[in-house]
């Protein structure tokens, strides 16, 4: 059994490296799961394209925003200088 344990089916499991588990920093020889590494990344992609639809819905309510606050301070000036001329001609009658 040097090989490696038997479960209780009959099978069994692989033979373990008792070196490079009790050495990691010298195991130069990684494995990669690439699954987890396809996920991680398409993750990472989906969290950027996010942020920068957030940040330009962001930018596109504060166009609008100063949009409509100057409009309405054209608004209230042309309101007020009308304001003004009527005032002026009722003085001069």
């Amino acid at each position: 059994m040097a090989d490696g344990i038997s479960d209780a089916s009959g099978g069994k499991f692989p033979a373990a490296d008792a070196n490079s588990e009790l050495n990691p920093g010298e195991n130069k020889d990684f494995k990669v799961d690439s699954l987890s590494s396809e996920i991680a990344t398409s993750r990472e992609i989906k969290e950027r394209a996010e942020a920068q639809e957030k940040k330009e819905k962001k930018n596109t309510m504060q166009t609008l925003r100063t949009t409509i606050l100057v409009s309405a301070a054209a608004v209230a000036v042309a309101v007020a200088a009308a304001a003004f001329a009527i005032t002026k001609k009722l003085k001069e009658k």
